[in-house]
C-alpha cells in the first residue's frame, strides 16, 4: 500500500536506545557521520544542537528528506515523505548493520528499539473537536460532548498494548492535535496538522542477546499490518471524513 497517499505527510522513524553512552569524541562522531553521508549523499547538513544532539539531514524544503540524530544514549533516524516504503527503510537498515563498526553499537547494549509510522493530516481549526468527533463519536465518552455549549480543548487519545505474553513487544497508538484553550477561545488556530503515531517497541528478552536487524524487520511488518488493519480504517479515514464535513 502507498501509505504516502493516506495523509498529507507520511514518515518512518527508528529510535534505538542504548544502555551505555555512545562515543562523543570529534574523531568518532565525524567518522560515523561521514560514512553515513557517503552512502546517503543527499544528507549534507551537519550540525550540533544546543542540547547536544549531533544531526545530519537532507534538505527539509524539498518536502522529502532523511535525517539522523545521535545523543548520549540514543540513535534516531527518519525518512520524511519517502518516495516508496522500502526506501524509508534503507537508512534504518544501514544504521543497524553498520553502526557496530563506527560507534560500537551492539545487541548487548540495546535498551529498546522503536519503529514509528507517522501521519500528518492538515487542518486549520479546532483539531481537538475533529479528533473527538472522529475517534470518540458513538462511544460512551462522547456523551461528555453532547451539550452544544461544550467545545473540546484537549483530545489526544492514546493506548499502549502488549503484543506478546512477556510484554517485551508493545504497540502504542497516539494522536497529537497541537491545539490550545487560547486557540479555541479566540478562534485563531495555528497552521498545524493532526498527527497520528503508531510505534512498535521491542525490549530485549531475558536469556538472549538482542538481534536488532531481526527485530527491525519484524517491527516494520507489524507497523504495516497494524496500519492497514486499524490505523487507516479506524483513525485516519474517520479524521478525514470529519474534516470533510466542516
Amino acid at each position: 500500500m502507498d501509505f504516502s497517499a493516506i495523509a498529507d505527510d507520511f514518515f518512518v522513524n527508528v529510535d534505538l536506545r542504548t544502555t551505555l553512552p555512545l562515543p562523543r569524541s570529534r574523531e568518532s562522531v565525524l567518522h560515523f557521520f561521514e560514512a553515513v553521508q557517503r552512502d546517503f549523499p543527499a544528507m549534507t547538513s551537519f550540525y550540533e544542537r544546543e542540547t547536544g544532539e549531533f544531526v545530519l539531514e537532507g534538505d527539509r524544503s524539498a518536502g522529502s528528506y532523511q535525517w539522523l540524530e545521535m545523543l548520549d544514549r540514543n540513535l534516531a533516524a527518519g525518512a520524511f515523505n519517502p518516495p516508496q516504503l522500502d526506501s524509508a527503510y534503507e537508512l534504518h537498515r544501514w544504521l543497524l548493520e553498520r553502526s557496530v563498526y563506527y560507534v560500537g553499537l551492539s545487541g548487548l547494549d540495546t535498551e529498546s528499539l522503536d519503529v514509528l509510522f507517522g501521519f500528518n493530516v492538515d487542518y486549520t481549526g479546532n483539531r481537538d473537536a475533529i479528533v473527538a468527533e472522529a475517534v470518540l463519536g458513538g462511544s460512551p465518552l462522547a456523551t461528555f460532548l453532547c451539550n452544544p455549549s461544550v467545545r473540546p480543548v484537549e483530545c489526544e487519545p492514546g493506548v499502549v498494548v502488549a503484543l506478546d505474553d512477556d510484554c517485551a513487544l508493545q504497540a502504542r497508538l497516539h494522536i497529537e492535535t497541537r491545539s490550545s484553550s487560547y486557540q479555541v477561545r479566540t478562534g485563531e488556530y495555528s497552521d498545524e496538522p493532526i498527527s497520528v503515531y503508531l510505534t512498535v517497541r521491542q525490549y530485549p528478552r531475558t536469556g538472549g542477546v538482542f538481534d536488532t536487524k531481526a527485530a527491525f524487520a519484524r517491527q516494520c511488518e507489524l507497523c504495516e499490518d497494524l496500519t492497514v488493519e486499524h490505523v487507516i480504517p479506524h483513525v485516519l479515514q474517520p479524521i478525514s471524513a470529519a474534516i470533510a464535513t466542516q
